[in-house]
């Protein structure tokens, strides 16, 4: 794992109001660095002293604990409740940015994170749930870390998923709303998204077989069976 300072673009939603774009990119890459570090068992002081160097260390705590993010009991560092919210965040946008790149743009994982470090900062709270919603609430990021759950998620959970079923469970005729698509290559989710087939839209099942043929809107698409297999809707009337 990488730790460096990268150029960032500001948010307006960011740490705080009061702060320069500069302090809040720094203090933003701070957090981030801290909770990835906090991540891989190094939540003791001397561990990130060893991570990033004794200099850099020092000045990443003081600038947190300054803005009281973060307070170390004994040798061990804790996030405030506030400061654990925003590095949640953070970390949220970032990993979602990335697979947003690998899945869609079909970007390899090691050429993702300096992109998502530029696009994290550019994403509003409502892009971001809506990015998560279309890739259909995603648990890791391309190099297998967590992505911290959102709204978005929590929603989903109680709400959607005891209702959703793959879309070739639906009788013919049946109508549906798009919930979330998990196709097993990346190709299919680019042409699906293509015709207009993401999360949100309507859809009624038209046949079967040999092939699943669904309406959106005027038009009619074929799919396979795999494929309707891996797309989940919420029934409608």
């Amino acid at each position: 794992m990488r730790y460096r300072h990268r150029h960032r673009h500001g948010r307006k939603d960011g740490p705080g109001p009061l702060l320069s774009m500069e302090e809040e990119q720094r203090l933003e890459e701070y957090l981030e660095t801290l909770w990835t570090l906090m991540e891989e068992g190094k939540d003791q002081v001397e561990k990130v002293k060893e991570a990033l160097g004794e200099s850099e260390a020092s000045h990443l705590l003081l600038s947190l604990m300054e803005n009281n993010w973060i307070r170390i009991e004994g040798e061990r560092l804790r996030f405030e409740p506030e400061g654990e919210k925003l590095a949640s965040q953070i970390v949220r946008r970032h990993r979602l940015a990335e697979r947003l790149l690998h899945d869609v743009l079909d970007m390899g994982p090691e050429q993702v994170e300096d992109d998502a470090c530029r696009f994290e900062h550019i994403l509003s709270s409502d892009a971001t749930e809506s990015i998560c919603t279309f890739l259909g609430h995603p648990q890791t990021c391309p190099h297998g870390k967590p992505i911290p759950p959102g709204p978005c998620c929590q929603k989903f959970t109680k709400e959607v998923v005891p209702l959703v079923r793959p879309l070739s469970d639906l009788p013919v005729g049946q109508a549906g709303t798009i919930t979330f698509i998990t196709p097993k290559y990346r190709s299919r989710l680019h042409q699906l998204s293509s015709l207009g087939v993401i999360p949100g839209t309507s859809v009624r099942l038209k046949q079967r077989h040999p092939s699943y043929v669904i309406q959106v809107g005027e038009t009619t698409i074929a799919l396979d069976a795999d494929l309707a297999r891996n797309i989940f809707v919420r029934a409608s009337g």
